[in-house]
């Protein structure tokens, strides 16, 4: 008998717990969708679009090809702000219900804990309010100094690093973090210097965020990477991290739904900044630092094409590799359709992410 109670109990606490990961990722959802038609409202009242073209010395015959310039000056460009208020409203939702109505479903359903979801909260909120502010300034601003110039992205780089040194400071000398892991061959020590490879990772991630070129490219690319860390947090027993990154999923998905095209908006900095840097603190509360680049293919190689352009145009005398960078717009410039380009994104992507949490699965 007491075995029966027993198996039932734990039976109860593991579908509890699978419920805890699950409604997050719908509530979220569910709440973008429905936020999305009042903010659409402040968004078109307000003219949040883009107000002046690319300067014609970035326009070559490919580029003007492929880009929309027509519609990215009247298509509102802070639709990232879907994704992270989604989850942020879902966060303290629960974590309130736990306090007001204290019973130990609220208690187990509520995943605001200190060890897990505190950091990549502070990250994901820093993120998203810079990005914020990188939008509003490009929409509002006047001048060359709006239109992102070189002094305004060394500001926003030096703010990521802010961002990442205090991240740095609390793994190491709140929760001890000082070694990562590396696939197939143990633990790594790296004492004070993981300060500085955190911030290494946290920028080479924030690069990512290029990849917002084509209506329902990030979107597609981001859900199933975070599907990806929720399923590899549930592993590891991370519940509150799961739960965590399941309510990206649902608010990604959320802000999906409308950017499928004809996009209604743009992710924006606001979205696009939350979502990387929150992917590389993921990274490492899950210890799969080394293993990021793989459940995230579709993004590295998207960053790696515009760092090899660079590269090239400057060593080769202005000789170009690709078409047009990042790569998906070459890939539009060789003749892709938009929609073959984001929807092999998306196979891509989903491929990544099986074989990475595989990866990760059997490297310990």
């Amino acid at each position: 008998m007491f075995f029966v109670c027993y198996d039932a109990l734990m039976s109860s606490l593991g579908t509890i717990t699978l419920i805890k990961i699950f409604i997050p990722a719908t509530l979220s959802f569910v709440l973008g969708i429905l936020m999305t038609p009042l903010l659409m409202r402040y968004f078109i009242k307000y003219r949040m679009w883009k107000k002046n073209s690319r300067k014609s010395s970035e326009k070559s015959v490919a580029f003007l090809q492929i880009h929309n310039e027509e519609g990215e000056l009247s298509t509102p460009r802070v639709g990232g702000m879907v994704v992270w208020l989604a989850v942020v409203l879902v966060i303290f939702l629960f974590a309130i219900l736990s306090l007001v109505l204290p019973t130990p479903l609220t208690s187990k359903l509520n995943f605001l804990s200190r060890n897990q979801t505190f950091i990549p909260l502070f990250a994901f909120i820093s993120a998203a309010l810079l990005g914020l502010s990188d939008d509003l300034l490009q929409i509002f601003g006047k001048g060359g100094y709006a239109n992102d110039h070189t002094m305004y992205r060394k500001i926003k780089a030096g703010t990521i690093i802010l961002i990442g040194f205090l991240i740095g400071l609390w793994f190491v000398f709140k929760l001890g973090i000082t070694a990562v892991f590396v696939p197939f061959y143990g633990s790594l020590e790296l004492g004070l210097l993981f300060i500085p490879f955190f911030i290494t990772v946290m920028l080479a991630t924030f690069s990512t965020s290029v990849i917002d070129g084509i209506d329902g490219l990030s979107a597609g690319v981001l859900a199933p990477v975070f599907i990806g860390y929720a399923v590899i947090a549930f592993l590891n027993n991370q519940v509150d991290l799961a739960a965590f990154s399941s309510a990206v999923v649902g608010g990604t998905l959320a802000f999906l739904w409308f950017n499928i095209p004809p996009a209604r908006f743009y992710m924006g900095e606001t979205g696009m900044l939350a979502l990387t840097v929150v992917l590389s603190v993921l990274a490492f509360m899950t210890d799969t630092v080394f293993i990021l680049p793989v459940i995230a293919l579709p993004l590295v190689a998207t960053s790696f094409s515009v760092i090899v352009q660079m590269l090239s145009k400057r060593f080769r005398g202005g000789k170009k590799i690709f078409l047009v960078a990042p790569l998906h717009h070459h890939f539009e410039a060789i003749g892709w359709p938009k929609y073959k380009v984001t929807m092999r994104y998306w196979v891509i992507a989903m491929v990544s992410v099986v074989v990475g949490v595989t990866l990760a699965l059997l490297s310990k």
